[in-house]
């Protein structure tokens, strides 16, 4: 991941700035305290003194830490850590002699106590070298815990909209199937209104084919929608049936919601709201205010019908992806069930690019 990368360059960075800064020390200390020019003596000296801390870092950043101490195998890596210090001090103390930078009497211009670092005891080095591999690993677990952090958010974005995408889809077959039975039954009551249903029927899928798989729509546009489906159901019932729609003009084309939101409850009002023996009626008004949404849809409830009404798979959907997308307060969902009418009022706010 992206992220992922930043973090790794940004870490590698802060190391190279330290040690830079480390071998630099001796430079700037030399020349403060030969005023005129550089000891490259007294220079050799701290950077063979530093050189071993240098290579158990190096070992330490690359191999151990990440290979035992972040995949939590602790007592391997705490061993092959201390392996490491005496494995590389050793060597220095036996042969210290032997490594030792010969220095021109001339150029000597100041004892080894007064270079940037000195000798010192076996025990001191490791205490020492410990406590550096103790804050390169601090350092890494900080940028481990940054990462996974950071991982951990951009997967539960990716999850959202999986869950968002799948909710809203899921809605789509449960429409059309309603649909096509509705056609299905035109066919051989009135072929000529089956035609009409069916190019009804192709604007809506144009919407859900290019339309539907965005973020937010045009609240113009799923106002069409609805218009459209509200035609198409026209056709299958009789003039007795009381349908109204009410919505408001001349909307700012960036006036937008999530898609397929209110056409679950037009169609729940259609499924549970009509009889075609008793007085039926539907009214939906789309109102728009203060950047807010609001969607109302009333319909006639038969007593005595059997079941309750009851809104089926799409409006749990929609309460998911409501909450999804708005939070669990950043909408409101009013559903009111009384003895002759069932009311839905939906609140939400618009949404901007």
């Amino acid at each position: 991941m992206k992220i992922t990368r930043k973090q790794t360059i940004g870490e590698n960075l802060l190391y190279v700035m330290v040690w830079s800064a480390i071998i630099l020390v001796p430079v700037l200390n030399s020349q403060m305290m030969s005023e005129l020019h550089v000891d490259l003596g007294n220079v050799l000296i701290a950077w063979r003194q530093v050189a071993p801390y240098l290579i158990i870092f190096i070992v330490h950043n690359s191999v151990l830490a990440p290979r035992f101490m972040l995949r939590h195998k602790y007592w391997m890596y705490l061993a092959s850590n201390i392996l490491l210090i005496l494995a590389v001090f050793t060597p220095v103390y036996l042969l210290g002699d032997r490594l030792v930078v010969q220095i021109p009497v001339e150029q000597a211009t100041h004892t080894l106590r007064n270079v940037s670092f000195t000798n010192l005891e076996m025990y001191w080095n490791v205490v020492l070298a410990l406590f550096m591999t103790g804050a390169n690993s601090g350092i890494k677990l900080m940028y481990q815990s940054i990462r996974d952090e950071q991982q951990m958010e951009e997967l539960k974005q990716q999850n959202l909209q999986a869950e968002m995408d799948y909710l809203k889809y899921q809605i789509n077959p449960h429409f059309f199937m309603n649909t096509l039975n509705n056609i299905h039954a035109l066919i051989d009551i009135d072929p000529e209104y089956a035609k009409s249903a069916v190019i009804e029927l192709s604007k809506m899928m144009r919407y859900v084919l290019y339309d539907s798989g965005r973020e937010r729509i045009s609240l113009n546009r799923d106002i069409q929608f609805l218009k459209n489906y509200i035609g198409l159901m026209r056709i299958r019932y009789t003039d007795a049936i009381d349908i109204r729609i009410d919505s408001p003009r001349d909307l700012p084309e960036q006036v937008s919601i999530p898609p397929l939101l209110f056409i679950v409850f037009v169609e729940n009002a259609f499924k549970h709201g009509v009889s075609y023996n008793r007085r039926s009626f539907i009214h939906l008004t789309i109102g728009y205010a203060d950047d807010k949404v609001t969607g109302k849809i009333v319909n006639s409830r038969h007593a005595g019908s059997g079941k309750p009404h009851k809104a089926g798979i799409g409006l749990e959907n929609v309460r998911k992806r409501l909450g999804l997308i708005y939070g669990p307060r950043g909408y409101t969902l009013d559903i009111r069930e009384e003895a002759d009418t069932y009311t839905v009022e939906l609140v939400i706010p618009t949404l901007h690019a």
